[in-house]
């Protein structure tokens, strides 16, 4: 039997998650092999130079114009995705997109069709499908160990202290890039089900001086499936105990949980009490859910199947977020169908 080619990915953007992933392909995905970054910053120098990477690139067209790239991983500022979603279809590369896809939902539809018209596999960085807890929660969701879903919730707390300068966070973070896990989350452990009605309350309760600005880092949202499920998520960005990340299913038959936030299965026991070591990074705590995901793109280009979590599965989240937005800011329920028409 022969060996399939290898991949040759670039990645663009070279700051912290870029960075993390960058690390991953280079030197723990087989099949796959890093051979150039992109990013007009030094970052791209130093990733470059960490990594053993000989091409460095400023701008995500050169890296796009290059015949020796076959997949990019897109890991700029969420703004910037969808452009570059096309930009990448359209020059035949496969496409790693870091989370959100889309900010709008024509945006979103823009960057699936472009996809889908260049035959390329587009995968959206949804990691805790690959996380062993929510791996193993949804088989057994599927084996209808605890039948019915009825309940749901999902969890993100960013670890703090928060020192982030909250003028620089674009308003709805909260809900496009942080609570759209959850919302990605929830429709994955009530599978088959589609969201409905939305419902949100958000504040700044760690910086109420930048509420006026649009800041927003505390929330809870209550989405209700056509399958009858309620879903809670929420999210705060100043967990002081580290990165927690966690999820809940009730249902006719039983319950199920996934995630917390120990690094490790280690328990301290001493002088001063009971301690567990927490972890301070996503890329820590979820570090086998990023390198799973990445092996499971690399296979899905081998194999010329379609990715493992796709366009229409980022934008059923982003629907969902969009949704929550309208709903903290009106203090009304909105309906999943108004979302789709105003798109």
């Amino acid at each position: 039997m022969s060996t399939p080619p290898t991949v040759r990915v670039a990645v663009i953007g070279a700051g912290r998650i870029g960075s993390s992933h960058a690390e991953l392909v280079a030197r723990h995905v087989p099949g796959a092999a890093l051979i150039a970054v992109a990013d007009p910053t030094p970052n791209a120098e130093r990733l470059a130079a960490e990594l053993g990477v000989g091409v460095v690139e400023r701008s995500a067209e050169a890296v796009l114009d290059r015949g020796d790239v076959d997949a990019v991983l897109i890991t700029t500022p969420a703004r910037s995705h969808t452009d570059l979603v096309v930009q990448a279809a359209g020059a035949g590369k496969h496409v790693f997109v870091e989370k959100p896809m889309a900010v709008t939902l024509a945006d979103a539809d823009r960057a699936i069709a472009a996809a889908e018209a260049a035959g390329v596999v587009l995968q959206v960085g949804f990691n805790r499908r690959f996380a062993p807890g929510w791996v193993a929660a949804r088989a057994a969701i599927d084996a209808g160990r605890i039948g019915t879903p009825q309940l749901l919730r999902s969890v993100t707390r960013d670890p703090g202290p928060f020192t982030a300068d909250p003028t620089r966070i674009p308003p709805g973070t909260i809900f496009l890039e942080t609570l759209i896990h959850d919302f990605d989350a929830l429709c994955f452990l009530n599978p088959g089900a589609r969201p409905t009605r939305v419902t949100a309350i958000a504040d700044a309760l760690i910086r109420p001086d930048a509420k006026a600005a649009g800041h927003l880092d505390t929330a809870v949202v209550t989405v209700e499936f056509d399958n009858g499920a309620i879903a809670v998520a929420e999210a705060n960005f100043s967990a002081l105990y580290g990165y927690d990340v966690r999820a809940e299913v009730f249902g006719s038959g039983g319950m199920l949980t996934a995630g917390n936030a120990r690094s490790s299965d280690m328990t301290y026991y001493g002088p001063d009490g009971i301690g567990i070591d927490t972890a301070r990074r996503d890329t820590d705590l979820l570090r086998s859910a990023y390198l799973d995901e990445f092996v499971a793109f690399v296979d899905a280009i081998g194999t010329g199947t379609s990715a493992p979590v796709t366009g229409a599965d980022a934008r059923t989240a982003l629907s969902i977020a969009l949704a929550a937005m309208d709903s903290a800011a009106d203090r009304r329920v909105v309906d999943i169908a108004d979302i789709e028409v105003t798109a």
